[in-house]
Formats: C-alpha cells, sequence, structure tokens
C-alpha cells in the first residue's frame, strides 16, 4: 500500500469499515511511514475531539411536561362550548389564519410552549430556572454515560466507536464509564477504537482509576499507533511510575525503532 492508497482508506479506518486485509495494510504502512502515521494520530485525535464539544438534549422529564400540556390543551379543546355567539365568531375567524397542515400546527405549539417557558423564567425567578437546568444537565450526563456505556458492549465497530466517543461528552464520568473505556483500550479488537480510547482517556487521565489503569495497558498491545499513542498519555501523567512504566515496557517488549525511540524520549521528557 503507497501514501496515497493510505490517504483514501483512512475515513474508513477511522469508520471500522475496513475488511481485515485492508485493517492490516493500514496498520503496517502506518508503522513504516512517519508521514502517514502521523497524519492518522492527527485525523483520529480530532474524531474524537469533536464529541467534546457540548449537545445539551431535553430530558424525559421535559418532554413527559410538554406532552402533558399538550394533551390538556387538546381536551380543553374538545370539551369547549361550541356555538356561543361572538365566541362561536371569533373561532370562525380564528381557523382562517390557523394553519390547516398538522407540521405548521405543531411548529405554532412549539412556540407557544417555548413562549409560556420563558415567561416561567421570569415569573419563576432566576434561582428556580437554575435548579431546573442542573437537574436536567444531571439527567442529560447520566443517560449519556448509560448510552455509552451499552454502545461499547455491541458488536459493530461503528457503534462501540461512537460509544467511546459519547463518554467525551459527560461532566464526571462515573466508575462505569471509566471501567468500560478502560476494558475498550485493552481488550477491544479494533486499533481504532482502542486509539480513541486512548483520546477519551487523556481527558480523564487525573483520576486514580484511569491513571492506574493506563499504566497497566501498555504491556498488553501489540499496535504500533495505540503503543505509540499510550506512551504519550503516559508522559503526560509526569510521575515515577509513568517513567518505570515506560523502562519496563522497553525491555519487556520487541519494538519496532519508532516505538522504542518514542518511549525513551518520554522518559527523559519524565525525568526533566
Amino acid at each position: 500500500m503507497n501514501c496515497q492508497q493510505f490517504r483514501a482508506h483512512i475515513p474508513d479506518y477511522l469508520l471500522g469499515v475496513l475488511d481485515p486485509v485492508e485493517q492490516e495494510g493500514i496498520q503496517e504502512h502506518a508503522a513504516a511511514c512517519p508521514a502517514c502515521r502521523a497524519e492518522l494520530e492527527s485525523l483520529s485525535a480530532v474524531w474524537t475531539k469533536l464529541g467534546v464539544m457540548p449537545e445539551e438534549l431535553p430530558g424525559e422529564g421535559l418532554r413527559t411536561r410538554f406532552y402533558s400540556m399538550l394533551e390538556a390543551y387538546k381536551q380543553g379543546m374538545e370539551h369547549a362550548p361550541r356555538n356561543l355567539g361572538w365566541k362561536s365568531l371569533l373561532s370562525g375567524w380564528w381557523q382562517k389564519f390557523w394553519p390547516q397542515r398538522p407540521a405548521l400546527q405543531f411548529g405554532i405549539t412549539l412556540l407557544l410552549v417555548a413562549t409560556a417557558l420563558t415567561a416561567g423564567y421570569f415569573l419563576r425567578g432566576e434561582a428556580a430556572h437554575r435548579a431546573d437546568i442542573a437537574s436536567l444537565r444531571r439527567e442529560v450526563n447520566g443517560t449519556r454515560q448509560m448510552l455509552a456505556v451499552s454502545l461499547l458492549e455491541q458488536p459493530a465497530a461503528s457503534k462501540r466507536l461512537y460509544g467511546v466517543n459519547l463518554s467525551t461528552r459527560t461532566d464526571s464520568p462515573n466508575a462505569e464509564t471509566l471501567k468500560a473505556l478502560l476494558f475498550a483500550l485493552e481488550n477491544d479488537p479494533s486499533v481504532n477504537i482502542r486509539l480513541a480510547a486512548v483520546d477519551a482517556l487523556y481527558l480523564f487521565r487525573n483520576d486514580p482509576v484511569v491513571r492506574e489503569g493506563i499504566l497497566n495497558a501498555l504491556d498488553g498491545q501489540e499496535s504500533p499507533l495505540v503503543q505509540i499513542a499510550l506512551i504519550d498519555l503516559i508522559v503526560s501523567l509526569r510521575e515515577e511510575r509513568a517513567a518505570a512504566a515506560l523502562k519496563h515496557f522497553i525491555r519487556s517488549k520487541d519494538l519496532i525503532p519508532d516505538v522504542r525511540l518514542r518511549a525513551e524520549e518520554g522518559m527523559q521528557r519524565i525525568r526533566f
């Protein structure tokens, strides 16, 4: 595989949809070509870091309240008195301006609900509003973590990759989420997902469980790409155990020159 073929296959490699032969070709070329390896590492990091951008979603509680309001409005319209003089005339006038298409009706209803919620903000006060927002954020954060853990257990590589990316959008991951990420780093058959797990764990490297798991994961890695990414992550820990882990790794592994050099440079950076 040449450099041009390598770059053409990068998107499919990141998505985890290449067949085993093509995937092996990508890994072999990346191990032998420093320029292509650096490009793959950069694109893999960007792929994961995009998941860090916040994407707040409405919680189930908000959705339930909305449909309750909509149902109450519908029932009120069904039981409203009919043909009551000026009220009947007003209803006829209103129907001339109210759109008949359900999509437009629903859109206007959403606008009215949003207006009511905005008015409620000013009526209830800023403190109550902040409490609601904090509650919704906790709910969204918990839902994301449950979904991320569930996706990491799926057989499809694309779903597991999305699970890794989703885990980076959590404010403070719980023990189950961190355990799932560390398991993916050590055991996932996809090199791409293990690389994504390294990038995700970088965000949570100050957690004691993550630091311990990172140091223990290095010896079990066979892919040069994952080895280099994990070495860089270990160097970022800046502690004596990190230098000791790299030293043990160099002695116990038959490494390609680039990986060995990266580990040796990492040891010097930690000591400095």
